[in-house]
């Protein structure tokens, strides 16, 4: 393939004539790279659900830190990745952040089939189901650079919003693969549950490699590192000085840091108020991956801002009917409050990450954006492990939504005051507006 020497997404006529061919050639194959990492990532949210009925022997909060860790990790190798496409190129980042994903999905495959295997031996290879964290930021900063500011929000919303849909697509595989001996020829037999069902939890792991190896071989051969985006690290990390980079990342983490969060406690959270229907957990995490794209396109048309503020109002009434169908024991209720909050958490993530490049510059709004997400990501740490302690200390998740009703609540004042009010340094509304006019 063809080096890119020029890159000028501004430029409508160099857009039209070969720009856009390229970004969607790239955004394309981007998409099931960044899907696959979300489903290494989120891995342990389905995994940690069954390994007691195999015979595990694990506390009810060793599981949802078992679901947390990855986040935790995740979020943290993001400060290093946002700065990887800058330093290495998107296209070089990309085949390595991809190819590694092999490394857990192996570990978890072997391991779980053992019921001896000592729990610090799940603990770190939860930790290195972090390293598909990492690739939201890089993935995100990478198209970034590959589109012109007016298509930047639907663009990342087809990109993060179909690569969040990993996470849907693990929890929902999951409990279809592990009924059947498909990687028996690797890792053996399956082991016998109470009921006297045969389960190859192996399969969870062992599925996902084929995939992961073919989408390293695909992004070596099809992507591209494009001109003029290579900095240094101290060049993007002058984003920590900008006072609006801590502002969207507030602003981020009620949105996407409560859908990665809720992502990973859903299942254990159906099952220990819901037992019956845990097989249902898949749908929060795909209704909010649906609703991100669709949060950058109306975004593009409206202004981030404006829709940013409607879904954090959402986010906050979907926090207290869940509360309420929690206390009536009301699953339907329970379950549609729920899919309410996922469904705007998903749109607020597109909203949000539709503002950056209003606000910034592009060679700093790509940096921006894998800082955000890095921060936002420890929500799937944090929110797992708070509905644990929650479920500890109280008996009830319940406590630990008031505690993200707050937070949604200060986002909104927040993203009020500094952007949609008279006083606002940046309206993106506006901004989106006299873009597209």
């Amino acid at each position: 393939m063809a080096r890119i020497t020029k890159w000028e997404p501004e430029n409508e006529q160099f857009w039209k004539k070969e720009g856009k061919r390229h970004a969607t050639r790239n955004l394309w194959i981007s998409v099931p790279s960044l899907m696959l990492a979300f489903i290494v990532w989120q891995i342990w949210s389905v995994v940690a659900v069954r390994l007691n009925d195999i015979g595990f022997s694990f506390t009810e909060e060793q599981l949802f830190t078992l679901a947390a860790v990855p986040g935790l990790v995740g979020a943290t190798l993001r400060f290093i990745y946002t700065f990887a496409v800058g330093k290495f190129g998107g296209r070089n980042w990309t085949v390595i952040s991809t190819a590694v994903l092999a490394v857990p999905a192996l570990g978890i495959g072997f391991a779980v089939q053992d019921p001896t295997t000592p729990y610090s031996v799940m603990l770190l290879l939860a930790a290195l189901c972090g390293l598909g964290g990492g690739n939201f930021s890089s993935s995100l900063a990478n198209i970034s650079f590959f589109y012109p500011k007016k298509e930047k929000g639907t663009a990342l919303g087809i990109n993060g919003g179909l690569g969040n849909m990993g996470v849907s697509v693990v929890q929902f595989v999951t409990p279809l693969i592990i009924t059947t001996g498909t990687f028996a020829f690797i890792g053996g037999d399956g082991l016998m549950l109470k009921n006297g069902q045969e389960l190859w939890l192996q399969n969870a792991a062992f599925i996902w490699v084929i995939p992961v190896l073919v989408m390293t071989v695909i992004a070596y051969f099809g992507m591209d590192n494009l001109p003029g985006t290579k900095q240094s690290v101290a060049e993007q990390f002058v984003i920590v000085k900008r006072k609006h980079t801590w502002i969207m990342t507030w602003l981020y983490v009620a949105t996407f840091g409560s859908f990665i969060g809720y992502s990973a406690a859903f299942p254990l959270l159906l099952k220990s108020q819901f037992p019956e229907y845990v097989s249902l957990a898949f749908l929060g995490a795909f209704v909010a991956a649906a609703a991100r794209p669709a949060g950058g396109w109306i975004s593009d048309k409206f202004g981030g801002a404006r829709v940013t503020s409607v879904v954090l109002f959402i986010m906050g009434l979907g926090a207290f009917s869940v509360i309420y169908f929690i206390n009536q024991h009301d699953f339907a209720g329970f379950l549609t409050a729920f899919l309410v909050l996922f469904l705007a958490a998903g749109i607020g993530s597109g909203s949000t990450f539709q503002m950056i490049p209003y606000i910034f510059p592009p060679k700093e709004a790509a940096p921006v954006l894998g800082f955000t997400a890095a921060f936002a990501a420890y929500g799937s740490f944090f929110i797992p492990k708070l509905f644990g302690w929650s479920v500890k200390a109280t008996g009830t998740p319940v406590t630990a939504l008031y505690f993200f009703i707050a937070f949604y609540f200060v986002s909104i004042l927040l993203n009020w005051y500094y952007y949609q009010s008279r006083k606002a340094e940046h309206t993106s509304f506006v901004m989106a507006k006299e873009t597209n006019a």
